[in-house]
């Protein structure tokens, strides 16, 4: 735990464009939880899947980045799945978060290559899958296709707003807005409350 209250693994803060924000960079096989109301968690994703949790009303959230579903490696690596989901859960419980108000957005699942096997549609099914298991609802989601994403996510409001490198019309967005119609540009954004 840091100074400011924050939990981390590996994530690196930095100092964003806007005024009084502070950045967390959460990167592949990562986590962060924090309270800070001035934090920004960001990652970039491609087959890889990042869960977004919050509680609403002690206002702490956070994010993880895993790169394969299923159980954790021998050395017990954040890049399995089940690993990154229990440690964001536990790290946010000891922030008080009651995991009966937790929420979840989650992003990702894109395929990235062609021809070789979709991890991505596996991550994907793998976070939906143990969300609901849990019983903690999921209240947006941007998952497959085959473009990266930068994702912002606002760990105490539970604001995420998404980056798609690419065609806009090939990711699917998911609650609580639709895809956005084709547009001529590379680069644009789909805000998910």
């Amino acid at each position: 735990m840091r100074r400011d209250g924050s939990v981390h693994n590996n994530a690196a803060p930095s100092t964003p464009p806007e005024a009084g924000s502070k950045v967390i960079h959460v990167i592949q096989g990562d986590f962060a939880v924090t309270n800070d109301a001035n934090a920004v968690m960001t990652t970039i994703l491609g087959s890889c899947v990042a869960t977004c949790l919050f509680d609403p009303v002690v206002r702490v959230g956070g994010m993880n980045h895993f790169l394969l579903p299923g159980d954790v490696s021998k050395a017990g690596e954040m890049t399995f799945g089940v690993h990154a989901m229990e440690l964001l859960i536990n790290a946010l419980l000891k922030k008080r978060a009651d995991k009966y108000r937790l929420q979840a957005k989650l992003f990702g699942g894109a395929r990235m290559i062609q021809g070789l096997s979709d991890i991505g549609a596996k991550n994907a099914r793998f976070a939906r899958e143990f969300l609901e298991r849990e019983n903690i609802p999921c209240v947006g989601e941007s998952l497959g296709g085959t473009q990266a994403r930068r994702i912002r996510f606002e760990p105490a409001t539970g604001r995420a707003r998404q980056r798609v490198m690419g065609d806009a019309a090939a990711v699917p967005v998911a609650k609580p807005k639709p895809a956005p119609a084709p547009v001529e540009e590379t680069v644009s954004d789909v805000e998910l409350f």
